[in-house]
């Protein structure tokens, strides 16, 4: 995964020390298009951990989260959509990295809408990118597929940890 610049200047200052991140999932949904009420997700491969993922990625200092969101879309799967929805507010547990770093994140989940585009990995942080019917997911983690579960319901209130 590409470290931001801004991360780079903080670990420069604060070694490996924990850092508390905002971060986005941008789970991208469209019309099947096979005259069926079939949903397709879209998803891309990691490229360090192989694993199959909605889009996420870190927001920028001063960024607006949905507008992160879109952009860590285009930038990694080449793909055009458009937030409709917040739909998790949720704290990831703390995470220490290969080299040492240290961070916990606070993910915003949103559901995106599809415009346009032909899924590729565009960035070299994932080696595919690809749409799914959600009735055909591959594996991946319980909690990549409670982001994509809690994004379904197109005007269902926004969940919060207590």
């Amino acid at each position: 995964m590409a470290i931001p610049e801004f991360i780079v200047d903080l670990r420069a200052s604060v070694g490996h020390a924990p850092l508390w991140l905002s971060g986005v999932t941008a789970v991208v949904l469209r019309d099947g298009g096979d005259g069926t009420d079939a949903t397709d997700v879209l998803l891309v491969r990691r490229a360090d951990t192989g694993a199959w993922t909605p889009v996420t990625g870190i927001i920028d200092p001063g960024e607006e989260p949905a507008v992160a969101g879109a952009r860590e879309i285009l930038e990694e799967a080449d793909v055009v959509a458009v937030p409709q929805r917040l739909a998790w507010v949720h704290v990831l547990p703390p995470m220490t990295y290969e080299n040492g770093d240290q961070a916990q994140y606070l993910d915003l989940t949103f559901r995106y809408e599809f415009v346009s585009g032909e899924p590729a990995p565009a960035d070299g942080e994932n080696t595919d990118a690809r749409w799914f019917r959600l009735d055909e997911l591959p594996p991946m983690s319980a909690d990549m597929r409670e982001r994509i579960t809690r994004c379904l319901d197109p005007d269902g209130a926004t969940a919060f940890e207590a």
